[in-house]
C-alpha cells in the first residue's frame, strides 16, 4: 500500500512541475487571492475635496465664459472646461469603488449606504455640478438618462452586435466620460488612450461599485441593447455646467 502511495505521490508531483510555473502560479493565486487581493475602499474624503475643487473650476470658467466677447473665446473656455470635467469626473467615480450596490440604493455619497446603478450616475453628476434632480433621473429607463444630456442625432443604438466588435469601436471613438445604456442598467464608460474603462454599480459579482476593463466587464459584454452618448463631447452639455442650467430630465 505504500509503494503505491508513493507511486502517485510521484506521478501526481510529475505532473505538477510538467505545468508551466505561470499556470502554477495562477492555480495557487486561484486558492488563496481571496484573501490577498484588498477589496476597493470608498473614499468619502477625497470625494469632498474633488467636488469643492471641482466647484472652485467651474464659477472661475463660468466667469471667463461670461465675459468673452465672441464665440470664439467662449469655445477656448469649454474646450478648458472639457478637460477639467474629463479628468475629474472619473476621479470622482472612482470615489465609490467598493460602495455595495442595491436595486433600491440611494446613497448620497461614496460608502453611506448601497446605491443602485442609476443612482451612482445621477449622483456623480449632480455633485459634479449640474444643476439636476438626482431622484428623478435615476428613476429614469436608461435611454432617458442618456437622453438627458445628450441629443439623439449625437447617440449610438447597436443591437445584438458582437461585444469584441463593440468594445474595439468604442476604444477608438473620441476620448471622453460617456454614458451607456443597457438591457437593464445604465453606467459610465471613460475612453482615453486607445482604450475604455466601464464604471457602474454592479448588480452583478461582486456587486458594488467597479472600474472595469473591457475583458473584465462582463455587464457590458452579456447585454444585447447598448446605447452610447459621449457627455462631455457636447457643447451644450458644457455650457449647462458652466452656467448651471437645469437639466430637463426625459421622461418626467
Amino acid at each position: 500500500m505504500l509503494l503505491i502511495m508513493l507511486l502517485a505521490w510521484a506521478g501526481g508531483a510529475a505532473w505538477w512541475y510538467r505545468v508551466p510555473l505561470e499556470n502554477r502560479v495562477r492555480a495557487k493565486l486561484e486558492v488563496i487571492a481571496p484573501t490577498l487581493i484588498a477589496k476597493p475602499v470608498p473614499d468619502p474624503e477625497k470625494y469632498k475635496i474633488l467636488t469643492k475643487d471641482l466647484e472652485r473650476w467651474r464659477a472661475d470658467l463660468a466667469k471667463r465664459h461670461a465675459k468673452a466677447g465672441n464665440a470664439k473665446e467662449r469655445a477656448v473656455v469649454e474646450a478648458d472646461a472639457r478637460v477639467i470635467l474629463e479628468r475629474a469626473l472619473p476621479a470622482m467615480m472612482r470615489c465609490w469603488l467598493g460602495t455595495r450596490w442595491d436595486f433600491n440604493g440611494t446613497a448620497k455619497g461614496p460608502g453611506q449606504g448601497k446605491i443602485a446603478c442609476g443612482y451612482f450616475v445621477a449622483t456623480v453628476l449632480k455633485d459634479a455640478g449640474f444643476k439636476l434632480d438626482r431622484y428623478q433621473l435615476a428613476r429614469q429607463p436608461a435611454q432617458n438618462i442618456l437622453r438627458s444630456f445628450v441629443p439623439k442625432k449625437s447617440c449610438e443604438l447597436s443591437v445584438d452586435e458582437d461585444y469584441q466588435q463593440f468594445a474595439a469601436k468604442v476604444g477608438k471613438r473620441e476620448p471622453g466620460v460617456y454614458v451607456i445604456g443597457l438591457d437593464t442598467h445604465v453606467a459610465f464608460i471613460v475612453v482615453r488612450d486607445g482604450g475604455f474603462r466601464f464604471i457602474h454599480s454592479s448588480g452583478s459579482r461582486p456587486w458594488c461599485v467597479v472600474d472595469e476593463s473591457p475583458d473584465e466587464a462582463g455587464v457590458l459584454q452579456r447585454s444585447s441593447w447598448r446605447m452610447l452618448g459621449n457627455l462631455t463631447a457636447e457643447p451644450a452639455v458644457i455650457r449647462h455646467w458652466l452656467k448651471t442650467d437645469k437639466i430637463v430630465v426625459q421622461g418626467t
